[in-house]
C-alpha cells in the first residue's frame, strides 16, 4: 500500500512528536511537581499552604494528560523502546507511579480533618509526589544517555541485566538533580504568576533563585561530562532509514564524546543548550525583578532547551545499550510499521489540536491569582 508520506519521514515526525509530548509534560505538569516540592518550604501556616496548593489544584489533573500521552506514544510508535524501558526500569517506574499516586490522595484527604499533624503529613506527601518523580525522571534520562544494560537475542527478545540501585550513578544523579532544579525553578515561577504578593511569593523567589543557579551549574557540569567523559554511541555501518524495524541490523559502537557529533554536523542545534542556559538566566532575572511573565517565560524556555539538548545530542538514538551496542534502539530501527505510524499521525492531527485548545480554554477560565482571603469565601478550594 502506497502512503503519501515515506517511512523515514514518518519516523522522524514521530521522533519529533515524542519530544513535543515530553516538553508538554515538563511545561505543564512540571510546575505542578515543582510547586509540590516547594510546598513545605515556601508556606509555613495552614492558610499559606492551602493557598499554594490551590495554585495548581484546578489544573494538575489535566496536566497529567501529557504524561499519559507520552507513555502512549512510546507504546504505539516505538514498541521496542516501550518493551525494554518499561520492563527494565520497572522498579523505577513503580517508584514514580507510587509517588504520583500520593498527589491525588493528598489533595483529597488533606482538608478532611483540622488536625495540624494530619495536614502536615499530607503536605509532606505532596512534597514526595513532586520531588521523587522529578528526581527519577532525570535519573532515567541520565541512564538513557549512559546506555541501558540490555541486550536483544536473535528473536528480538530483550534481556535487562541491571537493577534499581545501578541506575544511581554520578552522571545520572547529576541529571536527576538538574531535573529537580529545573522543575523547582519552574514551580517558583508559577507561584510568581499565581500566588498573591506576600511572604509565600518572597520565599518562592528565594528558593527559585537557588534552584535556577543550581540548574545552570548542573547543566554545565553535565555538558562537561558529556564532552570529556565516557558517554556516547555512534552508528558505524550502513543506515537503512526505510527498512523494517530490526535493531540487530544496525552496527553501533560505544564512542566517548559522540553525543557532540550532531553539533558539528548541524551547528543550528546549538540553539538548544543556549536556550537551556539563557532561559534559566532570564527566569532568575524575572524572579529578582518580580516580573512574573519574565520568570515563567524564562523557566519555560530553559526546560525546552534542556530537554531538546538531550534529544538532539542523542539523535538518532532513543535507547542505546551499554552492554551490547548492537542492540541499541534508534529512530530508524525501533518504530512501528509504516501504516501504523501513518494512521497514528492522522489521529494525532485531529486530537492534539483539540487537547491544546481545551487546555488553553481551561487556563483562560481559571486565570487569576489565588489568595488566602479566597479560602474563606470559596468552599470549593482545597
Amino acid at each position: 500500500m502506497d502512503l503519501p508520506i515515506d517511512f523515514a519521514t514518518l519516523r522522524l515526525i514521530w521522533w519529533g512528536l515524542l519530544g513535543v509530548l515530553l516538553i508538554g509534560f515538563a511545561l505543564t505538569d512540571g510546575f505542578d511537581l515543582g510547586v509540590g516540592a516547594l510546598l513545605p518550604f515556601v508556606a509555613r501556616t495552614d492558610e499559606e499552604r492551602r493557598m499554594v496548593i490551590n495554585t495548581v489544584g484546578a489544573t494538575w489533573e489535566g496536566n497529567q494528560v501529557w504524561f499519559i500521552l507520552g507513555g502512549g506514544a512510546i507504546f504505539a510508535a516505538w514498541p521496542f523502546v516501550y518493551a525494554v524501558s518499561f520492563s527494565g526500569f520497572y522498579l523505577a517506574m513503580f517508584l514514580v507511579l507510587a509517588a504520583l499516586i500520593l498527589r491525588p490522595v493528598s489533595f483529597k484527604y488533606r482538608s478532611k480533618r483540622p488536625s495540624p499533624k494530619w495536614r502536615s503529613f499530607w503536605d509532606w506527601c505532596l512534597f514526595i509526589g513532586g520531588f521523587v518523580p522529578a528526581l527519577v525522571f532525570g535519573v532515567a534520562v541520565g541512564n538513557v544517555m549512559l546506555g541501558a544494560p540490555f541486550r536483544l537475542d536473535g528473536d528480538l527478545r530483550s534481556f535487562y541485566e541491571g537493577n534499581l540501585f545501578g541506575l544511581f550513578t554520578p552522571f545520572s544523579l547529576i541529571a536527576g538533580l538538574l531535573s529537580v532544579a529545573m522543575l523547582v525553578l519552574h514551580g517558583a515561577a508559577w507561584l510568581a504568576v499565581k500566588a498573591e504578593p506576600g511572604p509565600v511569593m518572597n520565599r518562592a523567589r528565594t528558593y527559585g533563585s537557588v534552584a535556577g543557579g543550581l540548574a545552570i551549574v548542573l547543566f554545565a557540569v553535565g555538558g562537561l561530562y558529556v564532552a570529556f567523559g565516557p558517554l556516547g554511541f555512534r552508528i558505524t555501518g550502513d543506515l537503512d532509514v526505510q527498512g523494517v524495524s530490526n535493531p540487530l541490523r544496525t552496527t553501533v559502537e560505544a564512542a566517548p564524546g559522540a553525543w557532540l557529533d550532531n553539533y558539528g554536523l548541524h551547528p543550528w542545534m546549538m540553539i538548544a543548550p543556549v536556550m537551556g542556559f539563557a532561559g534559566a538566566v532570564v527566569g532568575l532575572v524575572g524572579l529578582w525583578r518580580r516580573s512574573a511573565p519574565l520568570a515563567f517565560g524564562g523557566s519555560s524556555v530553559s526546560a525546552v532547551g534542556i530537554i531538546s539538548t538531550v534529544g538532539l545530542s542523542m539523535f538518532p538514538f532513543i535507547l542505546p545499550s551499554s552492554i551490547h551496542p548492537q542492540s541499541s534502539l534508534t529512530v530508524w530501527n525501533a518504530s512501528s510499521s509504516h501504516l501504523t505510524l501513518f494512521i497514528m499521525l492522522i489521529v494525532t492531527a485531529i486530537f492534539l489540536p483539540l487537547i491544546l485548545f481545551y487546555t488553553a480554554w481551561v487556563y483562560r477560565v481559571l486565570w487569576g491569582r489565588t489568595s488566602t482571603a479566597a479560602l474563606k469565601t470559596n468552599p470549593d478550594l482545597y
